[in-house]
């Protein structure tokens, strides 16, 4: 009988029970959508009473282990032959420089730079290639008769394979004929190519002309030549009056190949910094004579160009990381002085790159 009587106890327990927990979770708030007038407040309080309900214990699967699917044997796999992985070398240049001093047997000239010039593009048939540059030789200024006939002199000593002339030459029409005479002399088995200065558009522009059609010279006014050796070649483009960039601003260099070796010859380094020079591979210019008077070489109170100190002289890059060799010239403008910034003569050796 004891045990009858506790059978319907239980049941009214166990009622009871179900009942307070419907009741409980009746009594929770219920979220009302009001559009704009619902407050972050009420979300959070709505949160906070549901997170007891709504966070599950997870302390139990960290150390739940997946277990591997089997799958039915099978054939093996056939693996694929891998593509062959093609190196891709990057286009490279190398340069080094050192200045040697010329005798004093030379008037006119202090020193020759001596660039040794490393390349990928330069054909493995002008390896040892020598190329002299001068520039702003403004004959008569510093430049004077004995001057001009030893720079002649040490560009034949150079045994040069081609004369590459940045312009500039004169300081009036009359010395046209002598200074072009005098380049005349140097021999080389590639010949003499020459672009022009702001002084030589400024006047004697046609006797220019006419004395370098006379001698044989190359002018490259916006053209490009080709150097042939042992079946390959090398191109040295040059760029017509650099200063007129309404006529001018297309570089003579864009409608050539990137695998070819390419000199470009401009007046004023400017150019290269103004316009693309794109498959340029080595860019020559004058112009900035060193800063002329400069303070020991460091600084020069004058510069002409727009870039201030930046493209003064010697070994410099344009924004697209192409080198640029600035030469002091020969000759002087404005006041026939230079002060640490030497008279110069340029040559170049070329070298192939190899892997």
């Amino acid at each position: 009988m004891k045990k009858l009587f506790y059978i319907p106890v239980l049941l009214l327990l166990l009622l009871s029970s179900c009942k307070s927990k419907r009741n409980l979770v009746s009594s929770l708030p219920q979220q009302v959508m009001k559009g704009d007038s619902t407050r972050l407040s009420d979300t959070i309080g709505l949160s906070s009473a549901l997170s007891p309900m709504l966070t599950f214990d997870q302390s139990d699967l960290r150390n739940v282990r997946r277990r591997p699917v089997k799958r039915p044997a099978g054939k093996p796999k056939k693996e694929e032959p891998s593509k062959p992985h093609r190196q891709i070398v990057q286009r490279g240049t190398r340069i080094t420089v050192k200045t040697v001093h010329v005798p004093s047997s030379y008037e006119g000239v202090s020193r020759i730079k001596v660039y040794d010039f490393t390349h990928r593009d330069v054909p493995a048939a002008f390896e040892g290639f020598r190329i002299a540059f001068v520039s702003d030789l403004h004959y008569k200024s510093l430049l004077k008769e004995k001057g001009l006939n030893d720079l002649a002199r040490l560009l034949i000593d150079q045994k040069a394979d081609v004369l590459l002339i940045g312009g500039d030459f004169h300081e009036g029409c009359q010395y046209v004929p002598p200074v072009m005479a005098a380049l005349a002399k140097v021999k080389t088995p590639m010949g003499t190519y020459a672009v022009l200065g702001n002084n030589d558009y400024e006047a004697c522009y046609d006797d220019i002309v006419r004395e370098m059609d006379h001698y044989g010279m190359h002018l490259l006014e916006h053209k490009v030549d080709t150097l042939n050796r042992e079946g390959a070649r090398i191109l040295v483009a040059g760029v017509r009056n650099p200063f007129d960039l309404t006529q001018n601003g297309k570089s003579p260099t864009l409608g050539l190949s990137p695998d070819d070796f390419v000199i470009l010859l401009t007046h004023t380094p400017d150019y290269a910094e103004d316009v693309p020079v794109t498959n340029s591979d080595l860019v020559l210019a004058g112009h900035t004579h060193g800063g002329q008077v400069t303070l020991f070489g460091l600084y020069a109170p004058i510069v002409p160009s727009h870039y201030g100190q930046r493209f003064l002289t010697g070994l410099k890059y344009n924004s697209k990381h192409i080198p640029m060799i600035i030469t002091n010239g020969i000759g002087t403008s404005q006041k026939a002085v230079r002060m640490f910034a030497p008279a110069e003569v340029i040559m170049i050796v070329l070298h192939q790159l190899k892997d």
